[in-house]
């Protein structure tokens, strides 16, 4: 925690680990001698953070100094949390201070411009309400600094802040003018894993908002070419946790791999499915929506399968004797894939590799091979169906 102190930049997000465990303080701010007179024999006491004095910009820099002294600070882990909130607001306000009376150019205003930074990127991490809005504005009024780590951190908070807005108001297509400024951003700086990570976590954030995926897919299919030939192994492990996810939701109007094994033992040729309108179902017989969504499956494919319909169930489950009474039991007639699940659990290779994590996930394949849409339960499958293979057979014959 001390070799943070000396840059006074990233200063609070160094020490904002401690809040997490009161191990990670120093010796010396453990021992009963150690700790400021505030801290001594109560638990219940908040321990004091001394207001900010009026003084020169460099006794400004020494108030700030002294509060992130460890042995200044509690041991215990809720106050703490307190004192690092109460210390990162005097330090912003501190460093307002030196900005109103240091001039352009000068080295402390540079170093003010980095405390005060550091300082709302901690009260924000902490629940600081305001923070962010804080954040925001100051990343668009700072000019031009000769510190470059600075300068990227600064931009990339102007950038979270605006995506953050995006998000907030509930509509994934606002974020669609900031991708591919994310994405030059990633490009300007392929090796930075703060940059990565703001690109990754706004992909996955639309990602999981509603009607986001189309965006997330925008996102993913912008950002990961740059993440995943980066010559930084940190970075390149980014694009390895969302690989799935993003294949999953890069689906629509491209092919979908379809291999594994048969329940029965045989390998599965994809090939057999040329030409077909194809359901690829995510489902096991311990998840209820998944079971209770069978009666509609038949139903459908019942009415088109003579058209050129069909289903390819991918089981989740574990227990393979199980399973095998369940489709006879059911008299499931569409080809179901299985793998032993050797330790892992539910995850069957295919779904692992297109990043399902929730089940019934349902993925619709046109004749052309190319998928068609992931939202294709009940009543959308069937008008979706007739919209690819026209009128069932048995209303036609009905005529």
């Amino acid at each position: 925690m001390a070799a943070c102190r000396p840059a006074l930049f990233q200063l609070w997000s160094c020490l904002i680990v401690a809040a997490a465990t009161t191990a990670a303080l120093p010796a010396v701010a453990q021992s009963e001698a150690g700790r400021p007179a505030a801290d001594r024999g109560s638990s219940s006491r908040t321990p004091i953070v001394p207001p900010v004095p009026e003084g020169t910009s460099e006794e400004l820099i020494a108030y700030i100094e002294r509060l992130s002294d460890p042995a200044a600070m509690p041991t215990s882990r809720g106050r703490l949390r307190y004192y690092l909130r109460k210390a990162a607001a005097n330090s912003v306000e501190a460093a307002d201070r030196i900005l109103a009376q240091s001039r352009p150019g000068d080295p402390l205003q540079e170093r003010a411009i980095a405390i005060k930074f550091d300082g709302l990127q901690t009260l924000a991490k902490l629940g600081d309400p305001g923070a962010a809005v804080g954040l925001a504005d100051f990343a668009a009024t700072v000019g031009d600094v000769n510190d470059p780590a600075l300068a990227a951190a600064i931009q990339r908070a102007a950038f979270s802040a605006q995506i953050e807005a995006a998000l907030a108001a509930g509509r994934p297509e606002a974020a669609l003018p900031l991708i591919p400024r994310v994405a030059a951003m990633l490009q300007a700086a392929p090796e930075d894993p703060a940059v990565a990570e703001m690109a990754i976590g706004m992909a996955t954030t639309l990602a999981r908002m509603p009607g986001g995926e189309p965006a997330a897919a925008a996102a993913f299919e912008a950002f990961l070419p740059a993440i995943e030939t980066s010559s930084n192994p940190a970075v390149r492990n980014l694009a390895n946790e969302v690989a799935g996810t993003a294949r999953q939701l890069m689906l629509p109007g491209r092919p979908m791999q379809i291999n594994g094994t048969l329940l029965s033992g045989e390998p599965f040729d994809q090939r057999s499915l040329t030409g077909k309108v194809v359901l690829v179902d995510f489902w096991a017989t311990w998840c209820g929506p998944c079971v209770a969504e069978i009666g509609n499956l038949r139903e459908q494919y019942a009415k088109w399968h003579d058209r050129g319909f069909e289903v390819v169930g991918v089981s989740l489950d574990e227990d393979r004797q199980s399973l095998e009474q369940f489709v006879r039991a059911k008299q499931i007639p569409w080809p179901i894939l299985y793998e032993e699940p050797g330790g892992r659990g539910w995850q069957h290779p295919l779904a692992a590799y297109y990043g399902i994590t929730g089940i019934p996930t349902v993925v619709l394949i046109g004749r052309d091979g190319n998928v068609v849409t992931l939202d294709a339960r009940g009543k959308k499958l069937a008008a979706a169906l007739e919209k690819l293979l026209g009128e069932p057979a048995a209303r036609i014959g009905a005529r």
